[in-house]
């Protein structure tokens, strides 16, 4: 009789996706090595991510606004976002992730962590994450209390008071070229 393998744990994909992201930061020495591993970490990236899912809760109401742009704007929040993560990386020195609890209920999880090490206090890393297509993806991050999806939709709340989503995405856009320079 075939048994079928149950679905990793969303802890056990979660520390997977972050033990490759760690192997990829261990050969990083400088700006220029986070240039020639952009693709490789935005990869490992992309496998663990909804950025879909947080383009659109980062949006909140607004999402519906969109008109046939969701992805364009899909697109821009996530060439965002994940350069906004690489520019971090950069500080890496040797940091060890410590998994503490985990919970499931159905479709959703949370899996918390600490990164420790280095001469900085250990930071609080919560992640939410929800099953989608048999994968447990990230759909919020909360570091030290502070919700990344709630944070971004706080700065475009405000943005959108005087801009349009037309301007906002290319804000978005604007500010991930010129950062990359």
């Amino acid at each position: 009789m075939l048994q079928t393998r149950r679905p990793d744990s969303a802890k056990e994909q979660l520390q997977s996706t972050i033990d490759r992201v760690i192997e990829v930061l261990r050969t990083i020495r400088s700006a220029e090595d986070i240039e020639k591993n952009r693709s490789s970490l935005g990869e490992i990236l992309l496998t663990r991510f909804d950025f879909a899912a947080m383009a659109q809760k980062s949006l909140g109401n607004r999402w519906k606004d969109l008109n046939g742009h969701e992805e364009e704007f899909v697109l821009a929040f996530t060439d965002f976002v994940e350069h906004s993560y690489m520019s971090t990386l950069g500080s890496y020195r040797g940091e060890k992730v410590v998994y503490d609890r985990d919970r499931a209920d159905g479709e959703s999880a949370e899996v918390d962590t600490r990164v420790v090490g280095g001469e900085r206090t250990p930071i609080k890393i919560e992640y939410k994450l929800h099953l989608a297509g048999g994968e447990w993806k990230v759909y919020d991050a909360v570091i030290d209390d502070v919700s990344i999806v709630g944070n971004y939709r706080s700065q475009f709340a405000r943005i959108l008071q005087s801009a349009s989503l037309e301007e906002l995405i290319q804000n978005l856009r604007t500010l991930t070229t010129s950062e990359r320079r």
